[in-house]
């Protein structure tokens, strides 16, 4: 069992509870692609983005904290631009995930951190994957077009 923070929508009080870690890989990485099929990726993106408006946050270090508590990881700014961030996740979770020949999505983060950029800059954003099977860490490269204000 890992332990998972889970934070109450009405009183935004944290508290600890257990969370299985088999249940939640069963869900994202066996039950989601057996419903979604090829179009997956591309769902679990929507989705992402979908609950990023539900979960708005102000700064990266909400965004950060966010991931912590959501269980996604441990979020890391690596590089930034003007126009593009760079950030690595960083989990246990991850580890297994990114060695396996099997294909796994890292869309629904991928698809939160377009819209969280999205809404903290007020510029269209969008988000790319790249797992590093070496380090068993996923990449994120986040861009925003300067001209695409929304």
């Amino acid at each position: 069992m890992k332990e998972s923070i889970v934070t109450d929508q009405i009183g935004n009080t944290a508290e600890p509870r257990s969370m299985s870690v088999f249940g939640y890989e069963l869900i994202r990485e066996v039950l989601l692609p057996e419903i979604f099929g090829k179009d997956t990726p591309e769902i679990l993106y929507w989705a992402g983005k979908r609950l990023a408006r539900k979960y708005p946050l102000e700064n990266m270090e909400e965004l950060i904290d966010f991931f912590e508590k959501a269980s996604w990881g441990t979020l890391m700014i690596k590089n930034e631009s003007k126009n593009e961030m760079e950030l690595e996740l960083a989990s246990p979770l991850l580890v297994s995930r990114v060695k396996s020949k099997s294909e796994h999505f890292y869309q629904l983060e991928a698809g939160f951190l377009a819209q969280q950029f999205e809404q903290q800059k007020g510029m269209i954003s969008e988000t790319y994957e790249h797992p590093v099977k070496k380090s068993n860490k996923v990449r994120f490269t986040v861009k925003w077009d300067l001209k695409d204000l929304i």
